[in-house]
């Protein structure tokens, strides 16, 4: 018998059920097709690394949601889905890739047995893992059924986190903890970043707390100097230089709940730009974190944030926010609300959001970030507690060895020390302007 490990419990997957069920009904569908692997697990618990190839989970009105996906991968869904053997579909491998074959007329077949020929079918139309072709072969295959765009319907009925779900976003945040804390005491002038990225990815992986580490939607951002103007570069084998601020954007995950984390190190002594930034940015978080309250809406996150930026002399002209929680490659948020001057939706208790103002500015970048959980009263809670500032390591010291070598015992002998040099920070220029996150 195959042993089941189930994160939740079945009363916490009928809610979520329910509340897609209801979801369902207002937009008039007869049966949903979803095709994101967060939903996918939010929904059944699936869990695996299949959502390279079509997979998804069809969600009736009156009986146990269905999973469909290829041969190979049912076997992983018999031993992760909370729904009975007989709910799990597999369609034969030789639909997989096929220039001949298509897995939508499996999924059309399927479909049809279930008497859905003619329902009103919602799919995921903006979604990474529902393609133009699966769409255009899916409405050939049942010609007289009607397709609706259901994107985010199952996204929506998310955002509010169940205690269960608190639970494991709190482990997680005390993973992001361990990564910040070793990143801020091992990363030095002439240090490769790959290496200091293996002991990240060390930290995440071993868990905190007792808790092991999941791997998390989005691999450790860290770019440096000039190249933090970008937000989303990763690392390579350069060695971090004096004079340079970088940013770490990472997420210790648990179970697929993420709580992002990000802080700012300077190696050396920061110019005067660079501090009154941090400040400003300091002042626009507290405030936010202030704003964050039920009852508020996403935008007055937004504005208290502001405020404090722009009498510095600072125009992100971006969100600075959007909800976090279960999550797969290649991004941890939950694409619903976003934390901006437009969005008016309003807060409530059990919301958790990844409050993410980011600078990227011309020539350097700066990230200062929390994840917030909205509350039944009073200000936002932090999930992480660490000090909300840029780290700085003003003092050359002698290359620490990581805790735990990466390849030989030691860093390999042609690692030395970076000498400062013309860094491109020196005087006073504009701030510039912020970019889209």
């Amino acid at each position: 018998m195959i042993r089941k490990n189930i994160p939740f419990s079945a009363a916490e997957y009928q809610r979520r059920l329910s509340r897609t069920r209801v979801a369902m009904e207002a937009a008039g569908l007869d049966a949903l097709f979803v095709t994101d692997p967060s939903n996918m697990a939010w929904l059944t618990a699936y869990d695996g690394w299949s959502f390279y190839v079509h997979q998804g989970v069809i969600v009736l009105k009156d009986a146990d949601p269905i999973w469909w996906g290829r041969n190979q991968d049912a076997n992983g869904a018999l031993r992760t889905v909370w729904m009975s053997d007989d709910r799990i579909i597999g369609y034969a491998d030789n639909y997989v890739q096929s220039t001949e074959r298509h897995p939508m007329q499996d999924l059309a077949m399927r479909l049809a047995d279930l008497d859905l020929s003619e329902a009103r079918i919602g799919v995921e139309m903006d979604n990474y893992y529902f393609s133009a072709k699966a769409h255009e072969v899916l409405c050939a295959g049942l010609p007289k059924a009607e397709f609706y765009d259901a994107t985010a319907l199952v996204n929506w009925q998310r955002s509010m986190k169940s205690d269960e779900e608190i639970v494991f976003m709190r482990r997680a945040a005390r993973i992001s903890e361990q990564i910040i804390d070793g990143l801020v005491e091992r990363t030095e002038p002439g240090i490769p970043k790959n290496l200091i990225v293996a002991e990240a990815l060390r930290d995440a992986v071993t868990g905190a707390d007792g808790h092991w580490g999941d791997y998390p939607a989005i691999v450790p951002l860290l770019p440096s100097g000039s190249d933090a103007a970008a937000p989303h570069l990763t690392w390579d084998g350069r060695p971090f230089a004096n004079g340079e601020a970088t940013f770490f954007e990472i997420s210790g995950c648990y179970r697929r709940y993420h709580a992002p984390l990000c802080r700012t190190i300077f190696l050396g002594t920061p110019p005067d730009e660079i501090k009154r930034a941090e400040a400003a940015l300091v002042e626009g978080l507290e405030a936010g974190l202030e704003a964050a309250r039920p009852g508020n809406r996403a935008c007055d996150i937004a504005n208290a944030l502001a405020l404090p930026l722009e009498r510095a002399g600072i125009e992100r002209g971006a969100r600075c926010g959007y909800p976090i929680g279960l999550s797969y490659p290649p991004d941890w948020g939950e694409r619903t609300i976003s934390l901006r001057a437009e969005d008016e939706t309003v807060l409530m208790p059990g919301m958790t959001f990844h409050f993410m103002p980011g600078l990227w500015m011309r020539d350097w970048g700066m990230e200062i970030t929390e994840s917030i959980l909205i509350r039944e009263d009073g200000a936002a809670e932090t999930l992480c507690n660490r000090p909300r500032k840029m780290f700085v390591k003003e003092h050359e010291q002698a290359i620490p060895r990581p805790s735990h070598p990466v390849g030989p015992d030691r860093l390999p002998d042609d690692i030395i020390a970076v000498e400062s040099g013309d860094d491109g920070l020196s005087g006073e220029p504009p701030f510039g302007s912020g970019r889209e996150n």
